[in-house]
């Protein structure tokens, strides 16, 4: 009889351990994770009836494998007791670093991958240089590299998506019909990582250093040297996480995977790892990263708001440090610890139950024609008007919407658009992150005869059923005979730009400047990005206007960079800075009607949303639609603003 099942009695001699109860009790609280993810499974295969289809437990896999990846190289970070934030932008910058080799410099795909490794490699080495010999600590040192790289990616890049090479976007197809490479790469990765830390010298090093630093240097272990190895193979693993996401979009997108570095540390934590040092295991960290992906797919099938969504991950990472607090406190794992972990699942279940009573899946009738609707983002007040509007005829039209945010994340809007193609939408209406990010997704429903309706922004290298959307290129150019007219044909102006790499920013920026070059007397004497963001817009504008205080004119690529110039210009705005923004927010003509934004292109956001709607319908019922179906685009001013009013 082994030890580990006996102990003494308190007259001495031994006893069992309290048989079956207590040793399954214990073996769920040290496997926490797994029976986690085994109760988050069935919990949603009773929920949803397409939660456990083939398709969707591939989808399941595919998406989890690219924040596997990063988390597998954020375990050996963890492990030695550092941090690594960097690995996100990190990924974007060796993605982007593959494309422009490739296709730019017109170097083979092997040589450009290897230099995409090497740039994810050389990144994760300046960390460890500067944590190691800088002394800085690894928040800061990781936190200045996140900077760092997602510059240089928008650098080399300048700020638009650059086409990946066609060999390498092999890695984001699947081989036969049912083995993804994404998941292959993942499964290969989380095998070498295992390796690593259970077979080599340095894994073992990295365990002694996070359990006691000094220890293991007293014990011969070069410390410093360890740590550059560590950082260099995160950074290493994050230039793979990058390729392999890229290769699902098609496209080296420079604001790929931001965030992905919270979701890359919650699942190496979930998994069991320990933030102080020396615990973490590969298979841990799988199962951590797919928790959190069979979390996400399952809300999007149940068809819970993005905002609760978020809600419910925040509860579920909050869990998992609390539970690791406790056992770095040396709490045993019995039943006490397994109840207090029945408790926290209680804690999940009641959240995720708060949100599914307080969200709709969109408001339309239950029973009716299912639709998918991704939008960019609700950050954005355009983009709500555009929800608000689809939303209101759909509930006309007694159609099923379900909508998702894709939070301006083009991998989250390809997975939000597979899972659309699980639950069998019988259309789809995509407003894309970016028109070239969006064709795998599209095509995936595509191969599905899904139809697919484009709304505002079009989709580059895919079927759609029909193009709902205002000309941003046209209307771009009527913002700038706008402002050539408001300034007489004479002045200097600053622009704001919005989110680099945006098909918007990008078409509305190339219409004004199409149109204000017609105009010689008006000198462009700034451009800078505020990322279609009003706190920004007021931040870029309060510091153009130290270096061009004598500025005439200010064009936003959207109304709330707009409203925050305005804030920045103060009594001047409307007046002596003439104010031109893109878009018609009730917000933005509100201020055309006040005087403080002169005129604003009216996209008409609700109609847009209506339109799409009803084309979606059409193209559901088997409809021919048109290719294009124009939404007027007009000039509002403080003459006609009341004519874009919206209740």
């Amino acid at each position: 009889m082994s030890t580990e099942t006996l102990r003494k009695r308190p007259g001495g001699g031994p006893e069992r351990d309290g048989g079956a109860p207590r040793t399954a009790a214990r073996l769920l609280g040290e496997n926490g994770a797994l029976a986690g993810l085994v109760i988050l499974v069935l919990a949603l295969a009773v929920a949803s009836d397409d939660f456990l289809t083939v398709t969707n437990l591939l989808n399941v896999g595919v998406q989890a494998a690219v924040v596997a990846i990063l988390a597998f190289g954020a375990t050996f970070v963890i492990v030695t007791a550092g941090i690594d934030l960097s690995v996100g932008s990190v990924a974007a910058l060796s993605a982007v670093v593959l494309a422009w080799t490739a296709t730019e410099q017109g170097m083979p795909w092997p040589v450009a991958l290897v230099f995409a490794i090497a740039a994810g490699l050389a990144a994760g080495l300046v960390n460890g240089l500067l944590i190691t010999y800088g002394k800085l600590p690894p928040f800061i040192a990781t936190l200045a590299m996140l900077g760092i790289a997602r510059g240089l990616a928008l650098v080399i890049s300048d700020g638009s998506p650059i086409a990946f090479p066609g060999a390498v976007t092999r890695l984001g197809d699947t081989i036969g019909e049912y083995l993804p490479v994404p998941v292959l790469v993942m499964i290969v990765m989380g095998l070498l990582t295992a390796l690593i830390l259970a077979r080599t010298y340095s894994g073992r090093a990295m365990y002694a250093i996070g359990g006691n630093e000094e220890a293991a240097r007293l014990s011969g272990i070069r410390v410093d040297r360890q740590k550059l190895v560590t950082y260099a193979l995160s950074g290493a693993f994050a230039a793979v996480a990058g390729i392999v996401l890229a290769s699902r979009l098609a496209s080296a997108q420079p604001q790929a995977a931001e965030g992905y570095e919270l979701d890359a540390i919650a699942a190496v934590v979930i998994g069991g790892a320990s933030l102080s040092g020396g615990k973490g295991r590969a298979f841990g960290t799988l199962v951590g990263a797919l928790i959190l992906a069979v979390l996400r797919n399952g809300l999007n099938l149940l068809s819970v708001s993005a905002f609760w969504q978020q809600v419910v991950i925040g509860v579920v990472i909050a869990l998992a440090v609390l539970l690791d607090t406790v056992r770095r406190r040396g709490v045993k794992f019995g039943p006490r610890t397994f109840w207090a972990g029945g408790g926290a699942a209680v804690a999940v279940i009641v959240a995720l139950s708060a949100g599914l009573a307080l969200t709709g899946n969109g408001g339309g009738a239950a029973g009716g024609t299912k639709i998918g609707l991704s939008v960019s983002t609700l950050n954005n007040p355009f983009f709500v008007q555009f929800r608000d509007g689809a939303q209101a005829e759909a509930e006309r039209l007694g159609v099923d919407l379900t909508v998702s945010d894709a939070q301006n994340d083009a991998s989250q809007q390809v997975d939000q658009v597979q899972n659309y193609v699980s639950q069998g939408m019988e259309a789809i209406i995509v407003n894309p992150v970016d028109s070239d990010a969006a064709a795998p997704a599209v095509q995936a429903a595509n191969r599905a005869d899904i139809p697919v309706i484009a709304a505002d922004r079009t989709v580059n290298g895919a079927g759609v059923a029909q193009l709902v959307a205002s000309d941003n290129v046209a209307g771009g150019k009527l913002a700038a005979e706008e402002m050539a007219e408001l300034l007489g044909g004479e002045g200097r102006i600053v622009i704001l730009q919005g989110q680099p790499g945006t098909s918007a920013s990008r078409e509305r920026g190339q219409g004004f400047a199409e149109g204000i070059a017609a105009h010689p007397g008006i000198e462009v004497v700034a451009k800078q990005p505020a990322d279609f963001d009003r706190t920004k817009g007021l931040n870029v504008m309060t510091n153009l206007l130290q270096s061009h205080p004598d500025v005439d004119g200010v064009f936003a690529e959207n109304d709330e960079m707009a409203l925050g110039a305005i804030k920045a210009l103060g009594d001047r705005a409307g007046g002596d800075v003439k104010v031109v923004a893109f878009d018609g927010t009730p917000a933005g003509i509100e201020a055309v009607r006040n005087g403080t934004m002169n005129a604003t292109v009216a996209q008409q956001p609700r109609l847009l949303g209506k339109m799409a709607v009803e084309s979606a319908l059409k193209a559901a019922d088997g409809e021919e639609l048109p290719a294009d179906a124009p939404v007027p685009v007009k000039i509002a001013t403080r003459e006609n603003a009341a004519q874009f009013v919206t209740d």
